[in-house]
């Protein structure tokens, strides 16, 4: 009978666990300072630069120091 029973109300007891601690979260937790909302100032718009990747060694280099280096 219990075994019918658990895996049956496990989703209940998972949704019963979020509603209480989404309450929990708005009434019991204290508030955030409530601070005046001013615009924020915008920053001029920098485009980036490309990425540049190094060069792979061909495969009939053979590997040297110069080459493992890089």
């Amino acid at each position: 009978m219990y075994a019918l029973i658990l895996p049956a109300s496990t989703p209940f007891v998972l949704l019963a666990t979020v509603m209480t601690l989404s309450w929990w979260e708005d009434h019991i937790l204290p508030a955030p300072p409530v601070e005046p909302v001013e615009a924020p100032a915008e920053a001029p718009f920098v485009a980036a630069a490309p990425a540049q990747h190094p060069e792979l060694p061909r495969d009939g280099t053979a590997l040297t120091r110069e080459v493992a280096g890089r």
